[in-house]
C-alpha cells in the first residue's frame, strides 16, 4: 500500500451552512472540497488548490481541524489498490469569487445547514464534520 496525503476544507457561509459537493465519485455522494497533496505544496496550498479547482472560491486564513490518519484511513478503491490516507482538514469562513462548479469531479454544490445534513456524505468527510462541530461548539462556548 501506499500513503497519500490530501486536505480538504470546511467551508462556513455568514448563515452557519457549510458547503457540500455532490461528487461523481462515489457517485451521488456528498463530501467536502480537496483532494492529494502535489510535490512541493504544503497542506494550506493543497487545500486553496483544491478548493479553487473544485469550487471556483478562493480561500483566506485556514484554521486546522485535525489531522486524520491511521489504520482507520485504510482504503481499497474498486480497481483494487491500496493506500493509507493522511488528511489534513481544515475549515474557514474566509471566503471570496463566485461558485463555479467542475463538472468532471462534481454533480452540484450547495451549502447546507450544519443542523440538516444529508445522510448520504462520504464517512471520512462525515467524521471531519463531526469533529468540527465539536471545536465550533467549543469555540462558541468561551
Amino acid at each position: 500500500p501506499l500513503i497519500l496525503v490530501g486536505s480538504l476544507t470546511i467551508i462556513i457561509n455568514d448563515k452557519v451552512m457549510i458547503l457540500l459537493q455532490k461528487r461523481k465519485t462515489p457517485y451521488g455522494k456528498c463530501g467536502l472540497p480537496g483532494g492529494l497533496m502535489e510535490l512541493g505544496e504544503s497542506t494550506e496550498d493543497t487545500a486553496r488548490r483544491e478548493v479553487l479547482e473544485e469550487t471556483g472560491l478562493i480561500l483566506g486564513k485556514l484554521n486546522l481541524i485535525d489531522i486524520f490518519s491511521g489504520p482507520d484511513n485504510f482504503i481499497i478503491v474498486p480497481n483494487g489498490d491500496e493506500f493509507y490516507s493522511v488528511t489534513v482538514a481544515y475549515y474557514t469562513y474566509d471566503m471570496d469569487g463566485d461558485i463555479q462548479i467542475d463538472e468532471s469531479e462534481s454533480l452540484e454544490l450547495d451549502f447546507v445547514h450544519i443542523s440538516n445534513l444529508p445522510d448520504n456524505i462520504v464517512k471520512s468527510h462525515s467524521i471531519i464534520i463531526n469533529r468540527f462541530i465539536e471545536i465550533h461548539a467549543s469555540l462558541n462556548s468561551m
